[in-house]
């Protein structure tokens, strides 16, 4: 499996630009998973439903299968899972795009919008490979359009060599 990134500060425009990627990518006949780092608590269960008493008396995992969808809720009780073993849990698929995980060792497209008021991560980082943005930027690496999702799609694929 290919892994690529989309890194950038909150509010930058990264999700926007992950569902437009997924989109454009699937629609060439790549498929695509993606990670999503958050900071916050995540539950997708809700108190009192079925999988919530499984995992309140103590499962490790519950599966949630139907005709539709497979969810699997695990129970890590311990440090933030590290990028390599979520990525381990994934079925094999042709890319995985991985929105956030801005300090993991895997090429990286930041996104970068002046409002947010964060300066740019790319200086730092030699994994970010581009910045995709709506500003006129002069940097050492790709500066790419962010509102041109098939542009920054054209980047990743060549990247990764699924072009």
């Amino acid at each position: 499996m290919k892994v690529y990134g989309v890194i950038g500060w909150k509010n930058s425009g990264k999700t926007s630009l992950m569902e437009r990627l997924v989109a454009d990518i699937t629609g060439r006949g790549v498929s695509v998973s993606t990670v999503k780092h958050v900071h916050h608590t995540v539950d997708l269960d809700q108190p009192g439903k079925d999988t919530w008493r499984h995992r309140q008396a103590g499962a490790r995992e519950v599966v949630l299968a139907s005709a539709d969808r497979l969810a699997i809720l695990v129970e890590h009780r311990g440090p933030e899972p590290e990028l390599p073993a979520v990525l381990a849990r994934l079925a094999a698929v042709d890319l995985v795009l991985v929105e956030g995980y801005k300090r993991d060792a895997h090429p990286k497209v930041e996104v970068w919008r002046a409002e947010t008021g964060h300066a740019l991560i790319q200086p730092g980082d030699p994994l970010v490979r581009a910045v995709a943005t709506d500003s006129a930027l002069t940097l050492p690496v790709p500066v790419l359009d962010l509102n041109d999702a098939a542009a920054v799609a054209d980047f990743i694929l060549r990247e990764v060599g699924l072009v």
